[in-house]
Order: C-alpha cells, then sequence, then structure tokens
C-alpha cells in the first residue's frame, strides 16, 4: 500500500466535501475548489474523513493513488489555511511597488515589469524587495511565483534577480582578475 495513500484526510469543521462521480468539491471560509479525480480511484467518507483506496495493485493504480489523496488534502488545506510562496529580490536598484492590485517591478530592465494576478492570487509587497504570493490553490500560487521569477532569475555572479525565499543560489568564481600580466 502506497504510505501516503492509504492515511485518511480529516475534514476539519467548517468544510464540506462532496463526492460525486470522482468529482470533489470542497467548500471552506476562503472559498470552494473543485476538481475531478481520476475514475478508477474510489473515495469514500466517513465520519469526518475521506478514504482513498485503489482498486488493484496495477503500476498505473499505485502511481494514481497517492497524487489522487494528496490533491484532495491540498483543496482541503487551501480552503482553510490557503496557500503562500515568498519572492525576495535581490540587486540594487531591483525593487517592487504595490498599485491597486498590481505589482510594479523594476527589474533592470528599459522599462518596468507590471504584474496583473489571475482570478483568485493576491499579491502583497510588504517591503520593496518582497513579494507575497497567496491563494488558496496550491498549483496557481505555485506557478503565479515561479512566472514572476522567470522574468529575472538569479545569475550565479553576483546572485542579482529575483528567488524564493530560502532558496541557496550558487555561485561561481568571476575572473582570474589579470594574474601574470604586466
Amino acid at each position: 500500500m502506497s504510505r501516503i495513500g492509504r492515511q485518511p484526510i480529516v475534514i476539519p469543521a467548517g468544510v464540506t466535501v462532496t463526492v460525486e462521480d470522482n468529482m470533489v468539491t470542497v467548500k471552506g471560509p476562503k472559498g470552494e475548489l473543485s476538481r475531478q479525480i481520476n475514475k478508477d480511484m474510489i473515495i469514500e467518507q466517513e465520519a469526518g474523513q475521506l478514504l482513498v483506496s485503489r482498486p488493484s495493485d496495477q503500476k498505473a493504480h499505485r502511481s494514481l493513488h497517492g497524487l489522487s489523496r494528496t490533491l484532495i488534502s491540498n483543496m482541503v488545506t487551501g480552503v482553510t489555511t490557503g496557500f503562500t510562496r515568498t519572492l525576495e529580490i535581490v540587486g540594487v536598484g531591483y525593487r517592487a511597488a504595490k498599485a491597486g492590485n498590481n505589482v510594479n517591478m523594476t527589474l533592470g530592465f528599459s522599462h518596468p515589469v507590471v504584474i496583473e494576478p489571475p482570478a483568485g492570487i493576491t499579491l502583497d509587497v510588504p517591503a520593496p524587495n518582497r513579494i507575497i504570493v497567496s491563494g488558496i490553490n496550491k498549483e496557481h500560487v505555485g506557478a503565479m511565483a515561479a512566472n514572476i521569477r522567470s522574468l529575472r532569475e538569479p545569475e550565479p555572479y553576483k546572485g542579482k534577480g529575483v528567488k524564493y525565499e530560502g532558496e541557496v543560489v550558487r555561485r561561481k568564481v568571476g575572473k582570474a582578475g589579470g594574474k601574470g600580466k604586466k
């Protein structure tokens, strides 16, 4: 059995889960999420818990078992607490500023970069060198953070660019500095 797949998903108070033809809908204090789970997976709801099981030990069913359970668990977590991803901006003159819902970023280009968040995602700028991406859908939060990071990825010589909080940028040694020249 899958160690992750066999764990029950605890449904907290204030969250309702409905399952119809493997279409799982989770409603909570922060919003509502729906997702179609593979038709082969068996989803049972009992006593404030959800159990995901698989019909056989085929390789495809084994791989879908843990995935299905994790997707549903992330939906429950998203509607109760939500997900956040923090980005740091490193570099002289690199900064971000909030303008309404949008974020204006100065990243060393000849023009400012304006980021418009999609529905369900909020962008917050607590400091000029930090951006917090938050929302209830883990996939959308991660994709938005990755899109912002891709605007100016950290370079390996000085470490300038946009990076995830806690990300370690491997640094390279620069030029040797003209040794042996007269």
